[in-house]
């Protein structure tokens, strides 16, 4: 049954969008119908529809009352054009079991949400069958049917999964920044990635569509592509994803004096050390040369956080910890590396935008993704090779042939994600299985992903294409065979290797780069005989937390907790060191 929306159509014309009140409408170049929410059941159809009536104005609501007649829905509605946001369903069906019937459902539509809603009475009983099922991702949440009108936990739920839907739309309705530019080239596909993961939708058009004339008339006529604009700085022609980070949040030239705090990262455990530091009352500069979140950004789906259990994205956690430090007081300079560290009292962070003068300084700015070294490959970054998770990237993937490289839990995220597009994914690793690197639950979520293969003691040794990534050769790393496949898209996750070349050689490493903190550190450093604190480096007053450390756990819980657990160490440095002038 089709719900017709309850409200007055709403004007698709976004309001004053440019700085200087300039219109730009909102060019609906790829935005098709109204997306669709699907409820099914049984006995409670018309239950479920009236608990849903508050979305009608944004959705097209449609009941079905059985497995088959969903999948009629579902057939239908895409022959109309229209995405289906969710899929929510009653633990029970008269022609399916609801975990078979979500696996033909998903085979119909890989990108929708899906949450079982089962009433009071079926709750517990249901439930213990049913939830080993949400472990492997056959369904995203099992929730207890509103027992009356505004059950907001309910609807917080169901939020969750439309905001996370929303997040997956190669072209979202409602956009922050516009991107003008011809084709999509790799600074454009950067670009875009950097705002995603900043939680800032964007819309690219081509110079020719409205918004492009319009976005275009404001530049000179040599500018080049691609042009910029967003909802919180004039338009801009960058030349690098830096350029457009430092356009929105300005430069750390303008902190005065010496800060209590400063944090050189904004991955899990920089973000961590700022909320508790500000919170605690110390003035806190937060430093990222990218975007916030660091590696646990791109985390399409993190489902083994504490407190999340319909898990969360990396983007969404990274963002909700930056609004609480803000709330705090901290402040946050994003596109600005630090070059060089001056130790001293007090400690200098000197960037291309200013210097930091902190009487403390906790590293937290994690690793990067070990380069594969393949030059061809290397040529293609851009242009459907991308290390890490690309969300961007990942949404372009529709009906190609996907490879992604690493057998981490950002690996198999990843590859999870990537199966809602590609029409295949082949997830590939050196070593004979998953189970030393990733956690169990992915595991399992990989193997019951339809179109998700394994390819164990494999690496990739050489691909190419026209202008784009077409093919990939791969080597049996057992017999040495090489073999050749289809590929447009490749995701390469290939471990951690750390950024330490703007920290002071006082600052101890181990051989492989990582920090040296407490009891790890060599003994030729130690005071007394006694150790530096746990956290603590060979620098008094600079700290390590998080996958920079060595001995880290290269998880986002540990590396939140270490952020958490640093700043009382902080507070003892500064209580003890408050005497000490500063120069």
């Amino acid at each position: 049954m089709t719900v017709p929306a309850p409200f007055p159509a709403v004007s698709d014309a976004d309001p004053a969008l440019a700085a200087d009140s300039v219109a730009v409408p909102h060019d609906r170049h790829g935005a098709g119908p109204q997306p669709a929410i699907v409820l099914i059941s049984g006995e409670h159809a018309d239950r479920l529809l009236e608990e849903f009536w508050r979305y009608g104005r944004d959705y097209l609501l449609q009941t079905a009352t059985s497995c088959a007649a969903a999948l009629e829905v579902i057939d239908e509605l895409q022959q109309q054009g229209r995405q289906i946001a969710l899929l929510v369903a009653d633990s029970r069906l008269p022609d399916e079991s609801i975990l078979v019937a979500f696996g033909k459902w998903r085979a119909a539509v890989p990108t929708a949400r899906r949450a079982i809603v089962t009433p009071m009475e079926r709750f517990t009983v249901d439930g213990p069958s049913l939830r080993q099922g949400m472990a492997k991702g056959k369904y995203d949440a099992y929730l207890l049917m509103p027992r009356g009108p505004r059950d907001e936990e309910f609807h917080n739920a169901i939020t969750d999964l439309l905001s996370d839907w929303g997040s997956t739309v190669p072209d979202p309705e409602a956009v922050t920044a516009k991107i003008i530019a011809p084709t999509a080239t790799p600074l454009v596909t950067e670009i875009r990635d950097f705002f995603d993961r900043m939680g800032m939708p964007t819309g690219l058009y081509h110079p020719d569509s409205e918004v492009g004339r319009l976005v275009r008339d404001r530049f000179p006529a040599d500018a080049e592509y691609p042009l910029v604009w967003s909802v919180v700085r004039d338009p801009l022609a960058p030349k690098s994803v830096s350029e457009v980070a430092r356009s929105i949040y300005g430069a750390p030239d303008g902190v005065p004096g010496v800060v209590d705090l400063a944090v050189v990262g904004a991955g899990p455990a920089g973000l961590a050390t700022a909320v508790y530091g500000a919170s605690e009352g110390l003035s806190t500069v937060v430093i990222e040369s990218g975007a916030i979140g660091g590696q646990a950004g791109t985390s399409s789906m993190i489902r083994n956080y504490l407190g999340f259990p319909r898990g969360i994205s990396g983007m969404r956690l990274a963002q909700r910890a930056r609004n609480q430090a803000l709330r705090f007081g901290a402040e946050f300079f994003t596109g600005w590396p630090v070059q060089r560290m001056v130790p001293g009292s007090p400690h200098l962070l000197h960037t291309e935008g200013g210097t930091i003068r902190a009487r403390s300084v906790v590293i937290a700015n994690g690793v990067t993704y070990r380069k594969l070294g393949v030059e061809p490959l290397e040529q293609l970054v851009g242009t459907g090779v991308h290390y890490g998770a690309a969300l961007t990237a990942a949404r372009e993937m529709e009906g190609r042939d996907v490879v992604v490289v690493g057998g981490g839990n950002s690996a198999g995220q990843a590859a999870v994600h990537l199966a809602r597009f590609a029409r295949s994914v082949r997830l590939v690793i050196r070593r004979p299985g998953l189970e030393e690197t990733m956690s169990s639950y992915l595991i399992g979520e990989i193997a019951y992903t339809a179109g998700i293969t394994v390819q164990t003691c494999t690496t990739v040794v050489d691909g190419g294409g026209h202008d784009a990534l077409e093919w990939l050769c791969l080597e049996d790393t057992r017999t040495g065979e090489r073999s050749t496949v289809p590929a447009g898209g490749l995701f390469l996750l290939l471990g951690a290797q750390p950024h330490c070349d703007w920290l002071p050689d006082a600052i101890a490493r181990d051989d492989h780069g990582f920090v040296l903190t407490g009891r790890d550190v060599p003994q030729s450093a130690w005071q007394q005989g006694i150790p530096p604190t746990d956290l603590a480096t060979t620098v008094p007053g600079v700290f390590a937390a998080g996958d920079i450390r060595s001995g880290s756990m290269k998880r986002v819980a540990a590396a939140s907790g270490e952020g958490a657990s640093v700043v009382p160490l902080v507070h003892r440095w500064l209580a003890a060191s408050a005497d000490v002038p500063i120069s």
